[in-house]
């Protein structure tokens, strides 16, 4: 039985590996970013970082720069 992939924009938490891919920014610079106590797209389920797409979204729509 093969596994159904879900596309990037239905998914509500995407993985640093698929923000990195959505977003253009390296995973690194991600960590860097989700490290921050005051980070509102990060969403931590035990030692896994996920990050929330929507809030990501908007969070991109508003920097100037990293």
């Amino acid at each position: 039985m093969s596994k159904k992939e879900v596309p990037i924009w239905y998914k509500t938490n995407l993985t640093l590996e698929e923000a990195a891919a959505y977003s253009n920014i390296g995973i690194h610079k991600l960590r860097d970013i989700t490290d921050s106590e005051n980070c509102k797209f990060v969403l931590w389920v035990g030692n896994k970082r996920l990050i929330k797409r929507e809030q990501f979204k908007k969070y991109l729509d508003g920097v100037y720069s990293l």
